[in-house]
């Protein structure tokens, strides 16, 4: 089943790959960045909310939707580094960026590369602040994988598994409540390029014990960006419990968690989501960088005094 494009999408090449994006509304710039297996039509129910007093610019992260999916470097270094050259070539020097999943791990490493260019951080079920995630997403980096995957988006079985997952998330109990999600990414997995880019993507970021990267050890940065972390209380792919963990080492940071929300909370609930998303914009001031603090802060680490910017109490 293909997914809905509720939006025009445009289209522009960066060192000879082709990137699709999506860019409505006007005013101050929100960049949205999809999680694993998705793409920018996983933000539909939120973007024209959103569009009415922002930019918003939606891109397929390169490997998924309709951007290429070469043989290329899928890390999360390697996508902030894209998101860059992409807001680039549009003209658009700062942005809110707004990550959910492997997104929230772009957008984290996004600000640590670019902290000029960052004005907000708001991090949607991310990735990067825990060991613990789905089996459903470890299972990616094992060598049978695009095999398996392989065979079982073969049409009769592919029809009859993503079927089951559809039923099972409208009807089952909440440990089954994304599987409408897994059955969108499974229709994906038809093209082998996808299949590939999707395991790069994986390895680069999860291993057998569980998530490799960490922003746990940089999180004293985000003391001067105003930082939301927006959370389902009944997400499976990522435990909620790791907002906790994030405000332990960042005191900080907002946490909003959406009751009864998986882990795609943006859909599951969108009028609260956008709503949670306008409040830390009308009350918190974007970042203003500047090197000779930005400088003190690494070198002082963890305990470098908070300073600058005062970011809002928490919501939730």
């Amino acid at each position: 089943m293909a997914r809905t494009e509720l939006h025009e999408v445009s289209f522009v090449d960066i060192h000879g790959h082709r990137r699709a994006y999506v860019k409505v509304g006007s005013g101050p710039a929100i960049l949205l960045l999809h999680g694993l297996g998705c793409d920018h039509t996983t933000w539909n129910p939120v973007i024209d909310r959103l569009a009415q007093t922002h930019t918003v610019i939606a891109p397929d992260l390169l490997g998924h939707g309709r951007s290429a999916k070469p043989r290329a470097d899928y890390s999360v270094g390697g996508y902030a580094n894209g998101m860059r050259d992409l807001l680039s070539v549009l003209g658009i020097e700062k942005v809110t960026v707004l990550g959910h999943s492997l997104g929230g791990g772009v957008a984290m490493q996004f600000a640590y590369q670019y902290p000029e260019r960052t004005e907000r951080i708001v991090l949607v079920a991310p990735g990067g602040l825990g060991r613990e995630v789905t089996p459903l997403v470890r299972v990616v980096t094992t060598p049978g994988f695009s095999a398996a995957v392989g065979v079982l988006t073969t049409w009769p079985l592919r029809r009859l598994l993503t079927t089951g997952m559809r039923v099972a998330a409208a009807v089952g109990p909440s440990l089954t409540h994304d599987l409408d999600e897994v059955a969108e990414i499974l229709d994906t997995f038809v093209d082998p390029r996808a299949r590939r880019a999707t395991r790069h993507v994986v390895s680069a970021v999860v291993d057998w014990r569980g998530q490799i990267i960490t922003m746990t050890d940089r999180a004293y940065l985000t003391r001067r960006v105003p930082t939301m972390l927006v959370w389902g209380t009944a997400d499976h792919v990522i435990p909620a419990h790791h907002a906790a963990r994030a405000q332990a080492v960042a005191p900080t940071i907002r946490v909003a968690l959406v009751e009864g929300a998986g882990h795609f909370p943006h859909k599951d609930a969108p009028e609260e989501f956008v709503a949670l998303v306008r409040d830390f914009l009308e009350t918190t001031a974007p970042a203003r960088h500047n090197r000779g603090a930005f400088r003190a802060m690494l070198r002082a680490g963890a305990a470098a005094p908070a300073g600058g910017l005062a970011v809002a109490p928490s919501a939730g």
